[in-house]
């Protein structure tokens, strides 16, 4: 392995200092995950973030961000670091989430761990970037023009299910990637396609729960991930909301059965914990009505589904 014990101890203030300050329920999947697979899956995931940051502020205008996520692409690829230094101090102070902002005022360390890492490793994380950079750009090309006033809605399923494969269903084959190179047979003996198939409908079944958890905002932007004719059109909108729903319940079965072929319960609790979260996401959903206010699980929730992430399906035990 080529990362020095000093950059174990980087990624750990990273993933202490800014990744708990980004994600709730990932930093606690990262911490239940053993250490070889650590340091992939938070660097790509701090990486991951700060181009979501790069897409999601409004306050920036499109073309401005769309420079800005081809300059991180490039640097992914080895192009240089340049577009930092011009445009992302800025950026950050743009920010009004204070975890973002330090996100980026600290993207070169983030860029240095993926420096650091099996080469391997670094090319996985690149490959999955770049995909879910091509979902970012293309939504903010595709709702450029999107208000209030002028609605826009995906066109078919197959769109929302590639735009949902983009940004997070390749994440579950990243997943199962950094896996069985870091761990070998130790994470999984099963056949790998199958793994990675498992991986990448929960990850799209993941994504479609955020989208069904955010559509009120995005319709009060005028934005519409479903295929609907008619944004504006509540009783079709319900209706769509509703198919969606199941949709996303049958792919987070899919977590279930994905964590159920690993073979040690760290690995497990950490990849079955975002599931059972979202199943509980999912049964808010199904209790409020239309498009109503955004829900959120609280922190009691999240730490039962931690406690029976730990205990699923056999619990802590020696391998």
């Amino acid at each position: 392995m080529r990362r020095r014990r000093g950059s174990l101890a980087a990624v750990e203030r990273l993933d202490r200092h800014v990744l708990r300050s980004v994600s709730r329920s990932f930093y606690l999947s990262l911490r239940l995950l053993p250490q070889p697979m650590r340091p992939a899956t938070a660097t790509g995931y701090l990486l991951a973030r700060a181009s979501d940051t790069l897409a999601d502020t409004a306050e920036v205008p499109v073309d401005d961000r769309l420079e800005l996520l081809d300059g991180f692409a490039d640097e992914l690829q080895g192009k240089g670091s340049e577009w930092r230094a011009r445009k992302l101090r800025a950026f950050a102070e743009k920010q009004t989430h204070a975890g973002e902002r330090v996100l980026l005022e600290r993207l070169d360390e983030c860029f240095a761990e993926l420096g650091e890492l099996d080469g391997l490793q670094a090319d996985a994380v690149r490959e999955v970037l770049a995909t879910i950079i091509s979902g970012q750009r293309l939504d903010l090309v595709r709702f450029e023009e999107a208000s209030r006033l002028r609605p826009v809605a995906l066109k078919s399923e197959e769109e929302l299910e590639d735009y949902c494969y983009r940004v997070a269903g390749c994440v579950g084959a990243f997943w199962t990637r950094i896996g069985l190179l870091t761990m070998a047979n130790r994470f999984s003996d099963s056949n790998p396609d199958d793994l990675r198939d498992l991986g990448v409908r929960y990850g799209m079944g993941l994504q479609l729960l955020n989208i069904l958890r955010d559509l009120p905002g995005d319709l009060a932007d005028g934005r519409c991930y479903l295929p609907v004719a008619d944004p504006g059109d509540r009783e079709q909108m319900e209706a769509m909301r509703r198919e969606w729903l199941d949709h996303a319940a049958v792919w987070l079965e899919s977590g279930r059965r994905y964590a159920s072929r690993l073979n040690q319960w760290r690995v497990r609790a950490a990849s079955v914990l975002p599931a059972l979260i979202g199943e509980d996401t999912v049964a808010l959903l199904q209790a409020s009505p239309a498009a109503g206010e955004k829900v959120k699980v609280s922190r009691k929730q999240v730490r039962r589904a931690m406690w029976r992430a730990c205990w699923w399906p056999k619990g802590p035990m020696k391998r």
